[in-house]
This record gives C-alpha cells, structure tokens and sequence, in this order.
C-alpha cells in the first residue's frame, strides 16, 4: 500500500484537480477516495468485484462533473457529493441487475440504504482507512519490529486473547502490554496526521 500524501490536504488536493494534466494529483485523489469508495460501497450489500466497478463509475463521474466546474463546496463537504455519486451509481447497477433478471416493476433503489446510513458508512470507512494508512506509516518509519507491531494487531485490532500471542510470537505477556503502549501512542500521533491530510473534504 502505497501512503496518501500527508502534507496534501483534501483543499490542496481540489485546486490542484483544476490544473489540466496534473497527473500526480489525479493519482493522489484516486489513492486517496478509490478505497475508501470501495468499501463504503461494500457496506451498502455489493461484493469486492462489483464495489470495485462501481467506485470506477463513481470516480469517472467525478472527473467529468469537476472539470465541468459542477462541484460547487459552498453547497457541501466533498464526501457528500461523492456519497451521492456513488448512490446513484449504486442505484443504476441496482436497475441492470434488475432488468438482467427480469423483475419488472420492482424499484431499482427498494434495498438502497438510509441517507444517515450512506453517511455512517463513510465515515466508517475513512476511519478504516486511516487506520491502515498510520499503520502501513508505523512499519516503514518507525523502529518498531515486525514482531512487536504484529502483537498489537493481534491483542489490539483483532482481540486476540494476549496468552495465545504471547505463546505464539515467544514474547511475554508483560512485553506485549509494553509494546502495546508504545505502539498505540504512536499510532495516534500518525492517525492525527492522516485525519489531517483530510481537511477540507
């Protein structure tokens, strides 16, 4: 996994989408949302290969609305203007599937989930995301051994009873609460830094 970009926040990132062929920005955007699109649509009832097509809808309907000056951020937070996007594209795939199997009459958005619900899911999401983001930067910047990380997954992320790591990585119980610590306060540190690289969205 490659690291979002911290010092661009979600502000930079939209002035530099008006610079026609910037490139890296684009990539930056698309690191950025594509995930976090993919499982917010994962979380509305689609499998990975087809959250995966939608979130590739939603994205080039995003690129072409932008660059048609549509995106208006006094009328609202980026997220909720991809959250609607991706509803739309949702209930579109909802209607093929539909007429694929001949269900004549019955609403393409029946099953759709609650406006609330497409919000709680996002911002589900981002967290998630976040979290992989401080994590992928712990391994790669960090002192912190494979071992001592891949306890903290196990004992924190996963609720690993600490008797079974502790046996199973040869550490013991008191080392993993240490790292436990040590690791947390710094994934803190770095979560902060990620949630930042999102203002403006």
């Amino acid at each position: 996994m490659q690291p979002v970009n911290l010092v661009t926040t979600t502000t930079d990132l939209l002035a530099g989408l008006h610079e026609c062929g910037n490139r890296a920005v684009w990539d930056e955007f698309d690191r950025r949302y594509r995930p976090i699109l993919v499982g917010f649509l994962r979380r509305m009832g689609l499998n990975e290969n087809d959250a995966a097509d939608v979130a590739q809808d939603t994205l080039t309907c995003f690129v072409q609305a932008y660059r048609q000056h549509k995106y208006d951020r006094d009328q609202g937070r980026l997220r909720s203007w991809l959250i609607g996007m991706a509803r739309c594209r949702l209930a579109d795939w909802h209607r093929v599937k539909g007429r694929r199997r001949e269900l004549g009459g019955e609403s393409a958005t029946a099953n759709m989930p609650a406006d609330e619900d497409g919000d709680a899911a996002w911002e589900a999401e981002e967290r998630r995301f976040i979290l992989e983001q401080a994590i992928a930067d712990l391994r790669q910047t960090t002192r912190f051994n494979e071992r001592t990380i891949a306890a903290f997954e196990r004992v924190v992320l996963s609720q690993e009873p600490i008797e079974t790591v502790s046996a199973e990585l040869g550490l013991t119980p008191q080392d993993i609460y240490n790292a436990k610590n040590r690791v947390v306060e710094r994934l803190r540190e770095l979560v902060r830094r990620y949630e930042g690289s999102f203002v403006g969205g």
